[in-house]
């Protein structure tokens, strides 16, 4: 079998595969992160007789497809005798998909099947929609986010400066000596495609164009706050701030950019603030921006964004809650939260950052852990080595 990079997340799905029947298993996740590759990779390491099945290009197909996968599987499962594993990839593309499961499932539960069952999406918030209105109950979700640092550097010998530029993509990385190569197919394999088949295809959106301005916007700005009231003004075909959040919404849940809320202490004037745009991936900045490494490292606002952006993305993609908090002049980069417990997070790029009045006046306000990344704090590297959560505990 090929290496596997991704061990301990290969290590969950194998183990829910050679178990009994008992929740349906669902791998949710960005484009080109490596779910099929790695479901691939358990099946192959199974014992037990199995059946893959991908509905990307199944656009306009109906539930009989499903139907027919799914009888598949039932013959597997009653000519072994020890169980089959079924896999449905992009399972969200068939119409009224979700109901179809669940009638199937169902019946395999009175039947007394002992068939595994593994859906597959690459929005999971559009998967979710799905899960949530009629399969309650019945799943187990198991998200696989964007490569980290350590994982793009084990696998492809990234160094940090370039992994910050080239994100974690790991279908990106053997052209990152051709930058021109990668940036198409960054644009075209990952955006454009997450944007028209995963988001155009499957969620109502009045104004694509407006979609596609978004996200431009948000990889320009990443790392800095934007009101709605002035995203509307740099974008041409402007709606309102309602269709805004909600198509910022459908970005950061397919994987590209999002926007973080402000800290306040208080939900409702959370919802209201401004958001902080940020891309979880930086290879999707560095891409559309059209900037060379040496460019981009040689400008410090840029390369500053950048640390920032993938400090942010760290954090987020791991499910850290994460906001950021403003007041007039003072600013915390990144305010996360487990439980009760508070951390503000400052970053710099540069060797130095000796005045911090935003930690210090958010310290005096609320109580918090203070950490300091980059500078004279946590080394970058050292920070996104280590999994996210072991910098908030």
């Amino acid at each position: 079998m090929a290496s596997v990079y991704r061990r301990p997340v290969f290590d969950t799905v194998l183990e829910r595969a050679r178990e009994p029947r008992g929740h349906m298993q669902v791998l949710a996740g960005p484009r080109q992160v490596g779910k099929t590759t790695l479901i691939k990779q358990v099946l192959g390491e199974l014992e037990l007789p199995s059946h893959f099945a991908s509905a990307d290009d199944a656009a306009g197909r109906d539930r009989d497809w499903i139907v027919d996968q799914w009888d598949i599987g039932r013959r597997l499962d009653e000519h072994s005798g020890e169980g089959a594993v079924l896999v449905l990839d992009e399972v969200q593309k068939v119409t009224r998909w979700s109901d179809t499961v669940k009638l199937l499932w169902d019946q395999d539960g009175f039947s007394g099947s002992n068939l595994r069952v593994f859906l597959l999406g690459s929005s999971p918030l559009l998967l979710g929609r799905g899960l949530t209105e009629s399969l309650a109950g019945r799943f187990e979700m198991i998200r696989i986010p964007h490569w980290s640092f350590t994982e793009m550097r084990d696998a492809f010998a990234l160094s940090l400066d370039e992994y910050l530029y080239f994100g974690g993509y790991p279908g990106g990385a053997a052209l990152r000596r051709r930058p021109e190569r990668w940036r198409d197919f960054v644009l075209d394999s990952i955006v454009e495609t997450t944007v028209s088949r995963d988001i155009l295809l499957l969620a109502r959106v009045d104004k694509p164009a407006l979609l596609r301005q978004l996200f431009r916007l948000g990889c320009t700005y990443s790392g800095q706050i934007l009101a709605f009231t002035k995203m509307l003004g740099q974008l041409q075909d402007a709606g309102n701030t309602t269709t805004l959040a909600h198509y910022l919404d459908l970005l950061g849940g397919s994987g590209l950019v999002t926007g973080l809320q402000k800290y306040s202490g208080s939900v409702i004037r959370q919802r209201a603030s401004s958001p902080k745009l940020l891309v979880l991936n930086t290879g999707l900045m560095t891409a559309t921006l059209a900037i060379s490494l040496e460019e981009a490292r040689s400008d410090p606002d840029v390369w500053g964004r950048l640390v920032e952006s993938a400090i942010g993305a760290h954090l987020v993609n791991a499910r850290v809650d994460t906001t950021y908090w403003r007041d007039r002049n003072r600013e915390v980069d990144f305010v996360t939260r487990v439980g009760s417990s508070l951390t503000a997070i400052e970053v710099t790029s540069g060797a130095r950052k000796d005045a911090l009045p935003g930690l210090s006046e958010f310290s005096r306000r609320y109580e918090s852990r203070r950490l300091l990344v980059g500078g004279q704090g946590v080394p970058i590297e050292e920070f996104l080595t280590r999994p996210a959560d072991t910098w908030i505990k």
